[in-house]
């Protein structure tokens, strides 16, 4: 895979349904099958109340930014605390369900419903209102007035 094909892209909210899973869009799906990811790496979001789902590869990238820092410094230790500490692996089931568990209830607020926003190389699930709000704040500061 190449190009756009193969980077997450959009938004989409989806309900979850009645026993706590929720239908991953059909194109993050394909960008997933088309990496060979089956084990999702999910991560609390360090600026945001959303949870990045990549594959191991997702995981990897934040190892490298640890290990390329002394590891008894304060910074390797605060980093490692935010990516091994607030990340768990998933999995799709058989339909391109994933589970919204605990972990990402809580950190996000979601309840009934979860946007699924796409970040290139991963996605996050948001709470549906949080994203707008977040999606609106952040076209507000790139389009407000800039000092001279």
């Amino acid at each position: 895979m190449s190009g756009v094909t193969d980077r997450f892209l959009s938004n989409a909210t989806n309900r979850i349904d009645a026993k706590g899973r929720v239908s991953v869009p059909a194109g993050f799906r394909s960008v997933l099958v088309g990496r060979g990811n089956l084990e999702l790496y999910c991560l609390q979001d360090f600026i945001y109340p959303a949870i990045s789902v990549g594959g191991p590869d997702l995981l990897d990238r934040y190892e490298r930014q640890i290990a390329s820092v002394d590891p008894f410094s304060p910074e390797a230790n605060r980093m490692s605390l935010l990516v091994h500490g607030g990340g768990v692996f998933m999995r799709l089931d058989a339909e391109g369900r994933l589970m919204v568990t605990d972990f990402i209830r809580d950190f996000t607020g979601i309840s009934s419903e979860v946007t699924f926003v796409g970040r290139s190389d991963h996605f996050q699930l948001w709470q549906p209102r949080a994203f707008q709000d977040a999606q609106a704040a952040a076209r507000e500061g790139r389009f407000s007035p800039r000092p001279a």
